[in-house]
This record gives structure tokens, C-alpha cells and sequence, in this order.
């Protein structure tokens, strides 16, 4: 079997480590994985780990991109893959487009996957295309029959995103080398109950929700400290100045360090004594919460969207009402006292093996 996934670039982002972990996945069970995007910082261990890149721009928001199609056609004449899959709108509609122009009997086996609530329209409606469709989550498949009725329930496959369990599991735990390296850069988290909040810094994340949040642990005794993760992208910069403005003025900046991206997350998430999820808006799926979860470590978000299944399987108290900051910190200071237990197995289906398994089910009924 030849899979071809199909992305804008493979620098960074949950889309890109799903496609990251099926090439590794597939590779090593025989199937012979081809990715095409752009470039980006991930491509080199996506090689390594036994897939195939082809460098295409197919993810710029312009006409341009249509101009590929002719150059997707070919590429899918030459190669003959099985399958291919879509990961992105803006390639799924060159690919899409360029797969329709195949003769039916050369055409392979169309697979699409909404990663994401998508805003609702003809535009976004490429994704419910393939001849089958993942949803990441079961509120993803809700919102694909809610937004895009005519859309058949029979093509629509679950399949969560997933964890390795030999990466992500509760006796991991990062070096007395690595802990002490952190403490030595970041003092002020010395002796505190540290509080991760990772997620790129945008208003749907939430993060002045810390305020509130802060103001009610600390009078209440809970030398909590946040760590905030993730960086401000191109553009978004006056967002973060807002927070530090607003930290400041409610005299919350030492309860807050600032970590910006990090390519070490698995051991901070491990370090730290909890994890929130702040997200006004639900997410699709929530990959660092689950990656909490199977390190053993507490997690609360607000009870919506993939977060909230998650937290349903794995830990029910940790939905807290959505943005009711006031039962989040309640949530948080009972546990500062009495740290609740954690399954320490990860449950179906959450499994990396689970994952892969599902898609080459897919790809096999597409093949049959």
C-alpha cells in the first residue's frame, strides 16, 4: 500500500504531528508513506523515521495554489499511490480537484480528516469530500452532521488523535539534570505548586483567564505559579503585551513565567504539578491535555469539545464549567491539598496502536 498525505508545510502543530506519528506508524508496518507540503522543521525526522517527502507549496491562500493542480495530477499518474489522504483545506482543494480530473479508474481512495471546527461554509466543505472522513473527536463528528448535512454519517470514522505509551506514561518522569537546569533558569518557580497552561498565545486559548484564576488560589493559601507555554505568532504580539499589562496591574506578574515554545514539552507537562485548558471556544481534540493525562499528572479544562471527552474517560472531575473561573480554582486548590489519582494505563482509544490500526482499517475498506 502507497499512502500520499497532503498538508500545507510539516513545521509545527497538532495537524502536523498527527501526520508525523502515521508516517512513523505505516512506515513501520510496511506501508510506503509520502508526504507532500512545503517545508519545515519537522521533515527531517519525518525521513527518519521512514517516510517520503515531496517538497510542494500547496498551502498558500492564493489562486496560485490552484495552479498546482496540473502538477498534483501528474505527480499522482507517475506515482499510483492507494490512497490519498487530506489533512488541510487549501491542499484538499488542489488535490481534490486535481484526483476528480483522474480517470475513475485510476483514482485512488479519497480520504479526508477534520482536524478542527472549521468556520462553516463551501470553502470548508472540501474536508467532507473523501470517500471517507476522519473525525478526531466524537464532537467533531457532530459538528461535520450538524454543519454539513448532506454529509453521510456511514463515511464518517472516529478516530482520536493518540499517545505512545513508551513516551507518554506516569512513571516518566525528566532528569534530576534537567529539573535542576530549569530551577537555575527560572527561580521564582523554587518551592511553588506550578500550574501549565500550554497552547499558542491567542484569545480563544484563555490565558487572562489566569487572573481570576490566580487571585482566588492565592487567597485561598496555594502557592500556585504558572507556567505559560506556547509563543505569540506573527501578528498576535499585542496580545501578549495585553496580558503582561493586565498581570501587572493586578500585581500577578512573579505568579507567571513566561516559557514561550519549547521542543521539550513532554518534560514540562511531566514537571509540572498540574495542567489547565482554558480554550473559550471547545477544542477538536486537545493533544497536551491527553499527553498530561497519560504522564499522570491532573488535569482541568473547561467541559467542552475534545477536552471534555478526554477528561470524561480519564479523570470526570476535571471538567469544570466553561469559563467559570471560580470552580477552576476551587477544582485546583482541592487537589493542591488532596492530589487525585490518575488511571495508569491509557485507555482505549487513546493508544498509538489504536490510531494507526483505525486508519489502515479506513484505507483498507477504500481499497476493498
Amino acid at each position: 500500500m502507497k499512502v500520499f498525505h497532503l498538508l500545507p508545510s510539516m513545521q509545527s502543530g497538532g495537524v502536523e504531528q498527527v501526520v508525523l506519528e502515521l508516517g512513523k506508524g505505516l512506515s513501520e508496518q510496511g506501508i510506503e508513506n509520502v508526504v507532500i507540503s512545503d517545508s519545515g522543521r519537522l521533515v527531517d525526522q519525518l525521513i527518519s523515521e521512514g517516510s517520503r517527502h515531496i517538497k510542494m507549496n500547496i498551502g498558500k491562500k492564493s489562486p496560485s495554489t490552484l495552479l498546482k493542480i496540473t502538477a498534483l495530477r501528474k505527480l499522482f499518474l507517475e506515482e499510483k499511490p492507494d490512497i490519498i489522504h487530506l489533512h488541510s483545506r487549501v491542499p484538499a482543494w488542489a488535490a481534490y480537484l486535481a484526483w476528480k480530473t483522474l480517470p475513475k479508474d485510476k483514482r485512488p481512495g479519497l480520504v479526508s480528516t477534520v482536524h478542527g471546527f472549521y468556520s462553516i461554509n463551501k470553502w470548508s466543505a472540501i474536508m467532507t469530500k473523501g470517500q471517507r472522513v476522519v473525525a478526531v473527536s466524537n464532537c467533531i463528528k457532530d459538528y461535520i452532521l450538524r454543519s454539513y448535512p448532506d454529509t453521510s454519517q456511514d463515511k464518517i470514522r472516529v478516530i482520536p488523535n493518540a499517545i505512545d505509551p513508551e513516551l507518554y506514561n506516569p512513571n516518566y518522569r525528566p532528569s534530576a539534570e534537567w529539573i535542576n537546569g530549569l530551577l537555575v533558569t527560572y527561580p521564582e518557580l523554587k518551592g511553588k505548586w506550578t500550574i501549565c497552561l500550554p497552547g499558542r498565545l491567542t484569545r480563544l486559548k484563555g490565558q487572562l483567564l489566569i487572573i481570576p484564576i490566580l487571585k482566588d488560589l492565592i487567597e485561598a493559601g496555594v502557592p500556585a505559579h504558572i507556567l505559560l507555554v506556547g509563543e505569540a505568532k506573527k501578528g498576535k504580539e499585542a496580545y501578549k503585551e495585553e496580558i503582561i499589562r493586565r498581570l501587572k496591574e493586578n500585581g500577578l506578574s512573579e505568579h507567571v513565567t513566561w516559557l514561550g515554545h519549547r521542543t521539550d514539552l513532554r518534560k514540562v507537562l511531566a514537571a509540572c504539578d498540574v495542567t489547565i485548558s482554558l480554550s473559550t471556544s471547545p477544542e477538536s481534540f486537545g493533544k497536551t491535555t491527553l499527553e498530561a493525562l497519560a504522564l499522570g499528572r491532573p488535569v482541568a479544562g473547561f467541559a467542552h469539545g475534545g477536552v471534555a471527552e478526554q477528561l470524561h474517560s480519564f479523570l470526570p472531575e476535571g471538567n469544570i464549567p466553561v469559563e467559570d473561573t471560580t470552580a477552576m480554582a476551587k477544582q485546583l486548590a482541592d487537589w493542591y491539598h488532596n492530589p487525585p489519582q490518575i488511571p495508569q494505563t491509557i485507555p482505549s482509544p487513546y493508544k498509538m496502536t489504536d490510531m494507526i490500526d483505525a486508519h489502515i482499517k479506513v484505507y483498507q475498506e477504500l481499497l476493498r
